[in-house]
C-alpha cells in the first residue's frame, strides 16, 4: 500500500469516526447541551461562507447578518401566514435562494470596491435591513418578530409535536434538529472544501495574494469577487434558516452588527480561509456566552443573568475574553486555531518518526588523512 492510499484510508477512517461520535449526543446530552450544539452548527455554516469570502477572495464584510436575517426571515415567511404558505421542504431552499439573490444584487459593488471601503459599504446592508425588519410588520412582525413555521419532511416534522423515541431515548425538537443541522454542516464542509480545491477557489486564493498578479493570469477579478460574495450570501441564508429552526422565533434585534462582529472574530479566531478553522472558531465564539450565562454564578467577576449587582454581565465577560483571544491570535497565531492545530500535529508527527537503528547504522567512513608533508627545517 502506498504511503498516498495509507493516508487516504486513514483520512476516510477519522472522518467516519467522527461522523459516529457526532451521531451520538442525542441519545446522552440533555436540551441544553444540544441547543448549544445547534447554535455552534448554525454559525460554522456561516462562519464557512465568510471565511470563503474574507479569508479566500481578501473581502472584508461587515454585512454577514443581514444576509443571515433574509435567510431566516425568508424561509418563516416563505412557509409561515401571512406569507405564501409553501411547504417548509420548499421554502429552504427557496430563503437560500433569496439570500443569494440580495448578495447578487449587492456584488456590483463588491466586485469593484475591496478593502475598508467594502466593509463600510456592507456595514450601510445591516442598519437598512434593521430598520426594514422593524417597519415591514406584515412581513416580518415588528418589534415582536414572528414565530417560525417547524420543518416538515416527508411527513417527518422536525418539533416535539408528536412522540417519538429512539433506542429508548425521547426524539424532541432539539434532537431531531441536531441530525438536520449535521445534514446541513456537512454538505456545507464539503461544498466548502471542493470550492476551494478547484479552479475557481484557486484564483480567489490568486486575488487574495496579488490582485495584479492574478489579473495577469487571466482571473476576471470583478466577477469572481462578485461570485464569491454572492457563495457566500447563500451560506449566510442557510446559517439564518437553521437559526431559525433552532430558536423558534425571530426578533429583529439579533440581526445587528454585534452578529456580524462575531462572524468576524470567529473566522479570525479559527484561521482565516479555512474551514476547519472556521468551524472551531464558530464553536468557540457561539458556545462561551452559553456555558458563561448557565454557570454565572460559579464564575468569579461575573453576574447572573438578571442580576441588579454591578459585575460584568456573562455576555460582556465572553465578548471580553474572545476579544482578548483575538489579541493573541494576531499577535501569536496569526493563522488562527487551525494553524495552531496544524503546527502541533506537525511536530508530533515528526517524533513519532522512526529514527535510524544506532546498532544497525554503517559507521562513516574517516575523512581521509591530510597528505604527508616533508618537514620543513629551521635555519
Amino acid at each position: 500500500m502506498s504511503d498516498r492510499t495509507a493516508l487516504l484510508t486513514r483520512r476516510r477512517a477519522t472522518l467516519l469516526t467522527v461522523a459516529v461520535l457526532l451521531c451520538l449526543p442525542p441519545f446522552y446530552l440533555d436540551a441544553f447541551w444540544l441547543r448549544i450544539g445547534l447554535f455552534s452548527l448554525a454559525a460554522a455554516i456561516g462562519a464557512t461562507g465568510l471565511a470563503l469570502l474574507s479569508g479566500t477572495a481578501g473581502q472584508l464584510s461587515l454585512g454577514h447578518a443581514f444576509f443571515l436575517a433574509v435567510g431566516a426571515y425568508g424561509y418563516t415567511w416563505l412557509a409561515g401566514d401571512p406569507g405564501p404558505g409553501l411547504p417548509t421542504a420548499l421554502a429552504v431552499p427557496l430563503a437560500v435562494l433569496m439570500a443569494g439573490l440580495a448578495g447578487g444584487l449587492f456584488s456590483p459593488v463588491a466586485g469593484r470596491v475591496k478593502g475598508i471601503y467594502l466593509g463600510i459599504a456592507t456595514l450601510a446592508l445591516v442598519f437598512l435591513g434593521h430598520h426594514v425588519l422593524l417597519t415591514a410588520e406584515s412581513v416580518t412582525g415588528g418589534f415582536n418578530g414572528r414565530s417560525v413555521p417547524p420543518l416538515s419532511l416527508g411527513g417527518f416534522t422536525f418539533d416535539a409535536g408528536d412522540e417519538l423515541t429512539v433506542f429508548g431515548v425521547p426524539f424532541g425538537a432539539e434532537e431531531r434538529l441536531w441530525f438536520l443541522g449535521l445534514a446541513l454542516f456537512a454538505v456545507t464542509w464539503f461544498t466548502a472544501r471542493g470550492l476551494l480545491r478547484s479552479r475557481p477557489g484557486r484564483a480567489l486564493a490568486a486575488l487574495r495574494d496579488s490582485e495584479t498578479a492574478a489579473a495577469v493570469m487571466g482571473v476576471d477579478v470583478a466577477r469572481h469577487r462578485s461570485a464569491a460574495f454572492v457563495v457566500s450570501s447563500m451560506y449566510a441564508g442557510l446559517a439564518g434558516v437553521l437559526l431559525a429552526l433552532a430558536f423558534r422565533r425571530v426578533v429583529p434585534d439579533y440581526f445587528s452588527l454585534v452578529l456580524s462582529v462575531d462572524y468576524l472574530a470567529m473566522i479570525v479566531i479559527g484561521g482565516l480561509g479555512s474551514v476547519a478553522g472556521a468551524t472551531a472558531g464558530a464553536v468557540f465564539v457561539t458556545a462561551l456566552p452559553l456555558l458563561m450565562t448557565r454557570y454565572a454564578d460559579q464564575l468569579p467577576l461575573v453576574a447572573a443573568p438578571g442580576s441588579a449587582e454591578g459585575a460584568v454581565g456573562p455576555t460582556e465577560a465572553a465578548r471580553y475574553l474572545y476579544g482578548a483571544a483575538i489579541v493573541l491570535v494576531l499577535l501569536y497565531a496569526p493563522d488562527g486555531l487551525h494553524g495552531l492545530a496544524r503546527r502541533s500535529r506537525d511536530r508530533l508527527r515528526r517524533r513519532r518518526s522512526p529514527t535510524s537503528d544506532p546498532a544497525s547504522a554503517v559507521p562513516s567512513p574517516p575523512p581521509p588523512a591530510a597528505a604527508a608533508r616533508p618537514k620543513e627545517h629551521t635555519l
